[in-house]
């Protein structure tokens, strides 16, 4: 346990854990499952239902069915009304989702009920108020035509593949302008963390959603994903996830030419200049790199340091670092929870020892942890010695591990950044704005923050450069994911 109180004791409303199709808990063939794990306790919490490729007919046609009938013949404006119940019935849920969230994940209840959980409701208001707003132009052309207009209408039914880290944030940023623009969903959740999504299908039925406008079908990522990524009544797929998943994705989507967005991996630089809020600075690469366990797609897992401030800069972090002890993830305290499984603590520990072995030093962590003897916590970490070449700056490590690297020049600092297969985000610390508008406009990333990490908002535009994806989630751009133009010329 860490700090004072008392860990949340609720017992939550867990789903039937079974496919969520057309409505209705339905079983997979052949009654297959696999148990869903805390991870700070390694106790099995239930069974979950596992689908195989066989399952996935099941729910497209439920999604075409439900677009062909009553979801498609709901004006937007109805369609908005349903969306945003859907977020009032989760806001008045919000602690049973947020304390299922956190006992399926590992992450602390802090962040599950006071981040993420108001996240999902606003992402769901802010596309409920697009719903109406969808509109199409009229357009002034030359020659003999009369009229020319276009019309934006949905892509069809949408395949939602979604990772562990932010099992039902990430889902809504793909769910909710998915039926704002009118489509359908099959949401593939990641196998880890499936317990959520299967309570928002239910919820979403609950409000008055259509069935099968959203169904939930958890399995093995190449069974499951793979079957859906394939299907040819599919019409689009919304992936979040590695980039080597995310590379195979693309080129079995290319078979059906399917719609695709790609929201990938990431090895995020944070820059900091010696002119820069030293104390502000520190406090944000801390948050940029320990918030969500470092499982966290835009970490700012590379720390690039103006080299006069380095050493000062390593003291308050590792001063802040020290105070951060892993704890119980449902106590209120607790700002460090555990490593969603075994084999994902195995993994970032066995980057931490191939820094080590290519020169790199443990400034503080590095080791594994337990509380209360058991769960898969790991201590805080932060690697100095090291060089942007190393597997520790060029991998996406997916933990609480911190690299730093020194810099001399404002462009040596944009080259060390841009110098990664990655492009997703990255932090720029001065109190020199005009360096910083420079700096941010000279690095390849889809996200930029200045003198501050980790801010996100349903209105902004969120996605990655190079290897780290393609297409935009939130903000309107979303909308052109999930939407087909069509023209149409009107003759005398």
């Amino acid at each position: 346990m860490s700090g004072t109180g008392e860990a949340i004791e609720l017992q939550p409303q867990l789903p039937p854990a079974r496919l969520f199709i057309g409505g209705e808990w339905v079983e997979p063939e052949g009654n297959r499952s696999f148990p869903t794990e805390n991870p700070a306790t390694e106790e099995v919490i239930c069974e979950v239902a596992s689908a195989s490729a066989a399952d996935v007919d099941r729910p497209v046609e439920a999604a075409r069915c439900a677009q062909d009938g009553d979801w498609g013949e709901i004006s937007a404006r109805d369609r908005g009304k349903l969306i945003w119940r859907l977020a009032d019935a989760l806001e008045e849920r919000i602690e049973d989702f947020a304390v299922v969230e956190t006992m399926d994940n590992g992450k602390p209840i802090f962040e599950s009920l006071y981040v993420d959980m108001p996240s999902v409701v606003d992402c769901l208001r802010y596309y409920a108020g697009w719903a109406d707003k969808i509109t199409g132009e009229t357009l002034p052309l030359s020659g003999p035509m009369v009229l020319n207009y276009t019309l934006r209408e949905p892509v069809g039914v949408v395949g939602a593949i979604t990772p562990w880290n932010f099992p039902l944030l990430l889902a809504s940023w793909k769910i909710g302008p998915a039926l704002a623009c009118g489509n359908t969903v099959v949401h593939k959740p990641a196998s880890l963390t499936a317990l959520s999504a299967l309570k928002l299908a239910a919820l979403a039925t609950e409000v008055g959603i259509p069935a099968g406008v959203l169904n939930v079908v958890p399995g093995g990522g190449a069974e499951v994903g793979g079957t859906m990524v394939s299907h040819p009544r599919i019409n689009k797929i919304a992936f979040t996830g590695s980039t080597v998943v995310g590379v195979g994705i693309a080129k079995q989507a290319a078979d059906t030419v399917k719609r695709l967005s790609l929201e990938l991996g990431g090895k995020s630089p944070n820059i900091v200049f010696a002119d820069s809020d030293l104390d502000a600075a520190a406090k944000g690469a801390f948050n940029g790199i320990f918030y969500g366990k470092g499982e966290v797609c835009a970490a700012g897992s590379r720390l690039f340091v103006e080299r006069s401030a380095h050493d000062e800069i390593l003291e308050k972090l590792v001063a802040r670092t020290e105070r951060l002890q892993p704890g119980d993830p449902l106590h209120p305290k607790t700002r460090l929870g555990a490593l969603v499984s075994k084999g994902q603590r195995e993994s970032v520990l066995s980057y931490v020892e191939k820094g080590c072995g290519e020169g790199a030093e443990v400034a503080i962590g590095g080791t594994a942890a337990e509380v209360d003897g058991k769960g898969y916590f790991m201590q805080p970490t932060v690697l100095t010695g090291v060089d942007n070449s190393m597997a520790v700056a060029q991998e996406e490590i997916f933990g609480p591990v911190l690299v730093t690297i020194p810099f001399d020049e404002p462009e040596e600092a944009v080259t060390l950044a841009n110098a990664s297969i990655y492009g997703l985000a990255a932090g720029v610390w001065s109190r020199d704005i005009g360096k910083a508008h420079r700096v941010a406009a000279q690095i390849e990333a889809g996200t930029v923050w200045i003198n501050q990490y980790n801010w996100y908002d349903a209105g902004a535009p969120f996605g990655g450069y190079k290897q780290s994806g393609y297409g935009r989630e939130l903000g309107r751009q979303a909308l052109d994911l999930y939407t087909e133009t069509k023209t149409v010329f009107v003759g005398k």
